[in-house]
């Protein structure tokens, strides 16, 4: 066999043997892959059952959902049948499909309201409700839903172990709410419309006065009052000043120590000299504006660095909430020999 011959056979064989390689690997997830599915479409109930907790402790959580969800049907009316299904919703959970996961915790509780499984269920249902919630910017009706399973869990379970995360959840929640009211009424003081924005303001607090913002819309309150008074005419000043300072004295008298406090008092002195008052104008004629609106600034980046510690600190409680969620073999046994509905 000449050098030629000798090159061209070692790399045919070198292609047989990749080609055998490759078919190999073809088949050998095609029978895996049939397995699976001989097994999804199984009448075995056992055998269904130890697979689901199989791929569930392997953490392919997809499959493992795909089972317990047909199972369902053969378990239905058992002892297993409450297993079933919780696994079946936080399979969907661990998978992040978080929509169907609710769907399933919301049937299972209404089915299985006296299972061992019911607490941790409802509790999963909140987080995945908490879950699907959206920034204030956006429509709140998600987390109007979410607020109100958080307090009835809350009432119905006063004692549990996750009431600490349902309080923080609910606090995060309350406060995006206050936000969108806040944010939204601020809305006019930014564009400079200060009657409208007294007004919003003043509402915000009327519909909610523990806004979590109430420092800040006190503020805003006085400030649109009086750049409406130092924007208006002669005539409509003395008026408008006199509104300027209630709401002066409304702030001061609620936050005296308030960081804000040092600017509303400098525009205090300058709404008295106005209105012909005698007043230390020393104290406030060497203070320049940009000093306050900096100071504003640090404080609204304090709070932003603020909640997301927060919000960091919340996720960390959830995850290990969670990881509560699975219960051992001992514990399932128990579960399914339990009390049903």
């Amino acid at each position: 066999m000449t050098i030629n011959n000798l090159t061209t056979y070692s790399a045919t064989m070198k292609h047989i043997r990749f080609f055998i390689i490759a078919m190999a690997a073809v088949l050998s997830a095609v029978s895996c892959k049939s397995q699976y599915e001989m097994l999804l479409n199984s009448n075995d109930a056992d055998l269904k059952y130890d697979a689901a907790f199989k791929y569930f402790d392997q953490e392919k959580y997809q499959k493992a959902a795909a089972l317990f969800e047909s199972l369902s049907v053969l378990t239905n009316g058992t002892e297993r049948d409450d297993t079933v299904r919780y696994y079946w919703g936080l399979s969907n959970y661990r998978n992040s499909d978080y929509y169907t996961a609710e769907t399933n915790f919301s049937d299972f509780v209404g089915s299985f309201p006296r299972s061992p499984f019911a607490p941790q269920a409802r509790f999963l249902r909140i987080d995945c409700l908490y879950r699907q919630t959206l920034r204030y910017e956006l429509d709140q009706s998600p987390t109007n839903l979410a607020i109100s399973a958080i307090n009835e869990y809350i009432a119905e379970y006063p004692d549990n172990e996750n009431i600490g995360v349902c309080r923080d959840m609910l606090d995060d929640l309350n406060k995006r709410l206050d936000t969108k009211a806040y944010e939204g009424a601020k809305l006019y003081y930014k564009m400079e419309d200060y009657i409208a924005s007294r007004v919003a303001l003043r509402n915000v607090l009327k519909d909610n006065s523990e806004n979590v913002y109430r420092e800040d819309i006190l503020y805003y309150i006085a400030m649109s009052s009086y750049k409406y008074a130092h924007l208006s005419v002669r005539s409509k000043q003395k008026e408008r000043y006199l509104t300027f300072i209630d709401d002066y004295l409304n702030f001061v008298g609620e936050l005296p120590d308030s960081p804000y406090r040092r600017e509303l008092d400098v525009l205090y002195r300058r709404a008295q000299k106005e209105l012909g008052r005698p007043v230390d104008t020393e104290l406030f004629d060497d203070i320049d504006e940009k000093d306050f609106a900096k100071e504003r600034k640090r404080l609204a980046r304090e709070a932003k660095i603020e909640d997301r510690r927060n919000r960091k600190l919340l996720k960390e409680s959830e995850a290990d909430v969670v990881e509560e969620a699975v219960l051992d073999e001992e514990e399932i046994n128990s579960a399914e020999t339990g009390e049903k509905k």
